[in-house]
């Protein structure tokens, strides 16, 4: 199924870049492709629609993962200063691909929209194929409002006549965000509950993008003061509750989750992209296992992991510290091991190798023999190696004391990893499928719309986040017992403390990850001023190379220091100049004007 899903895949490439474009098709000679004739029959409509799923994210563009390095938990380890979120070096950027992708892939779902009606498709099947429709096109206006927040709305294809929307105002959030929440639940009640296939958009994945639309758009009315927020939340609430009524279970593996040749069947995948060596490629792993991997976790994000006794590093017996990296991973919940290497060394001879042996020292195997219980030799086996099959000596290995081998380096000392696996072992022919909706997002979803809405329970614990708890080894979660967390924020309720921790470590580096969480939270501002520090190091034990936190001998590595903090217009993208330039009516979003 996987290897025919691909072929159709690829060959609807040709819809995506030119086949959707009216004026393309208008052109086209008279006995080949023309509107009238690609929207005719079921069969057309089908073929049309699998251009949409291109536009869905996957292992190739490293967008998504780049702009969590804005966030507190993950960072640059480029060795260039930091993000240009935390570092005031935003500016209003001449184009972007985010507004202009975005309008062009909603050019294409309209105008299939609007050559329904006039096909010769059932009553049934013109239904499915605009709840298909509404699908894509509210899926791209998530993205818009969380960037720009009010955006043009438009639902037809636009023509010379419609100058007050070409040349019109923005539409305000409050309705760009009604139609998107109306277009799904008209969707979710009218589309095909088995979607056209297997993989394909159904009632499930319709009831995925509710719940993560219904919880952004109302968590960020809410903390930003609009109102409203109860609707959205109560639809995301609705959607998550049939969600897992009627996929309850998780797959066993965090780890397989975004490391399996195929998630065809996997517990807990609704929507996933398949792909095949030598067909359609990702990047991924590769990118995880090389020299140009540029992402690493703070020891905040290490921090959050619990102990396995569900408690924090700072109230947990189990927790042995931090300045010995084997005592710091020591009885912690699994999930850390695979998104970060634990420590361990081994002896390749002193040279670049593809073999290894054990270090003298026994300590040095405690993770490599631990790893070898959770993973295998496809996954996330120890040690570590780079994508052609060299072995890692060390970890951590830093990138300013390399250890004789310059490839996958890491800045804290925290190296992400992810999506690394061995199952390619070449430049960017990674064919393991990425999970574009999953249980994991809808559970916290659930989570945290409930607790919004004074809804959630110790039922609605063990329904989700102890569901996720246990993935990782970890004890559950007794809200009646809550063991105070020192580093939670006085403003944040503890219950609501433990959900939004385990939504950083589940969903970690993924979709709509922490970036637009904090934003949405209207933490921004508060969690963007945090020096990001990573492990604690003696400085001689690596040649005085590593930067120490205040310049000390030992402590906390910090790559560039405080940063001097998010400016509040921070929290909503400028408009791209290009666009104001075309049309002066979409002024700018406040702050950026003087930019």
């Amino acid at each position: 199924m996987k290897k025919i899903y691909i072929i159709i895949f690829t060959v609807s490439l040709l819809f995506t870049f030119s086949g959707c474009d009216e004026e393309f098709l208008e052109k086209l000679p008279k006995d080949q492709l023309t509107e009238a004739t690609t929207f005719t029959s079921n069969s057309n409509f089908e073929t049309y629609a699998w251009g949409f799923y291109n536009t869905l994210p996957g292992y190739w563009d490293h967008a998504t993962i780049w702009r969590e390095r804005g966030s507190d938990l993950m960072v640059n380890n480029s060795g260039t200063q930091g993000d240009g979120l935390l570092w005031q070096l935003k500016t209003v950027p001449s184009s972007s691909n985010i507004w202009t992708n975005a309008y062009a892939n909603i050019k294409r779902v309209n105008l299939m929209l609007d050559n329904i009606d006039n096909s010769e498709l059932t009553d049934e099947q013109k239904d499915h194929w605009r709840a298909v429709g509404y699908f894509f096109r509210a899926y791209e206006y998530v993205e818009l409002i969380a960037s720009y927040g009010a955006v043009p709305w438009v639902d037809r294809v636009l023509t010379e006549v419609d100058e007050d929307v070409l040349y019109g105002p923005r539409t305000s959030r409050d309705e760009v965000a009604q139609n998107v929440l109306n277009d799904l639940l008209w969707a979710e009640s009218n589309i095909d509950p088995n979607g056209n296939g297997p993989n394909t958009v159904n009632t499930d994945v319709v009831r995925a993008l509710i719940s993560r639309f219904g919880l952004y758009e109302g968590t960020w009315r809410k903390y930003h003061g609009l109102g409203g927020e109860q609707q959205y939340l109560q639809a995301s609430v609705d959607a998550g509750a049939k969600l897992i009524a009627d996929h309850p279970n998780l797959h066993s593996s965090y780890d397989e989750v975004f490391n399996s040749e195929s998630l065809s069947g996997v517990s807990g995948i609704l929507l996933y992209k398949a792909y095949e060596f030598g067909i359609l490629n990702g990047r991924f792993s590769h990118w995880n296992r090389s020299s140009i991997g540029h992402e690493d976790l703070t020891k905040k994000a290490v921090d959050q992991y619990l102990c396995v006794d569900g408690q924090t590093i700072h109230t947990s017996p189990l927790f042995d510290g931090d300045q010995d990296a084997y005592d710091e991973f020591r009885n912690r919940d699994h999930r850390l091991y695979f998104n970060t290497p634990p420590p361990f060394r081994v002896d390749t001879g002193g040279k670049n190798q593809l073999t290894w042996e054990f270090d003298a020292d026994p300590k040095h195997r405690e993770y490599i023999d631990l790893m070898a219980t959770l993973s295998d030799d496809e996954h996330k086996t120890l040690p570590t190696m780079n994508w052609r099959g060299l072995i890692v000596r060390t970890s951590p290995h830093f990138r300013k004391f390399n250890e004789g081998h310059g490839f996958n380096v890491t800045y804290t000392g925290y190296a992400f990893y992810k999506f690394s696996n061995k199952i390619s072992r070449l430049q960017n022919r990674d064919s393991h499928d990425a999970p574009i909706f999953r249980m994991g997002e809808v559970f916290l979803n659930y989570a945290e719309a409930t607790f919004e809405l004074g809804q959630f329970t110790q039922e609605v614990a063990d329904q989700t986040i102890n569901k996720l708890r246990a993935r990782g080894s970890v004890a559950p979660l007794d809200i009646a017992n809550i063991i105070a967390d020192p580093t939670r924020d006085s403003d944040v309720d503890p219950v609501l403390w433990e959900i939004r921790r385990e939504r950083g470590i589940e969903f970690l580096a993924e979709g709509l990850g922490r970036v637009f969480d904090i934003k949405r939270w209207k933490k921004l501002v508060e969690y963007g001023g945090q020096e990001k520090l990573g492990r604690w190091v003696k400085n001689a034990d690596y040649g005085d190379k590593l930067p120490i936190q205040n310049g000390q001998a030992e402590g906390y590595i910090s790559p560039w220091g405080p940063p001097p903090g998010v400016p509040e217009y921070y929290y909503l993208e400028p408009i791209p100049s290009d666009q104001i330039v075309l049309n002066p009516q979409l002024e700018q979003n406040p702050g950026w004007i003087s930019q």
